[in-house]
C-alpha cells in the first residue's frame, strides 16, 4: 500500500470514529434534555397546585373579611 492510500485510510477511520462519537454524545445529551423537560413539568405542575391552594386560602380569608367588615359596619350604624 503506497504512503497516500494509508493516509486517506487513516483519516476516514479517524473521521468515522469521530462521527459515531459525536452521534452518541449527541444522544446522550438529547435524552439528558428530555428527561430535564419532564423534571420541569413536574415542578411546574407542583407550583400550579401549590398557586391554586394559596388562591383559595386566600378567597376564604377574604370572604371571612368582608363578613366582619359587614358586621362592624351593622353594629356601627345600629349604635348610631
Amino acid at each position: 500500500m503506497s504512503r497516500g492510500s494509508k493516509v486517506v485510510l487513516g483519516l476516514s477511520v479517524l473521521l468515522t470514529a469521530a462521527t459515531v462519537a459525536g452521534v452518541h454524545v449527541k444522544q446522550r445529551l438529547d435524552l439528558q434534555r428530555l428527561h430535564d423537560g419532564v423534571i420541569r413539568d413536574i415542578e411546574r405542575q407542583n407550583r400550579k397546585k401549590e398557586n391554586i391552594r394559596l388562591l383559595g386560602e386566600q378567597i376564604i380569608l377574604t370572604e371571612q373579611l368582608e363578613a366582619e367588615r359587614e358586621m362592624s359596619l351593622a353594629k356601627g350604624s345600629q349604635e348610631t
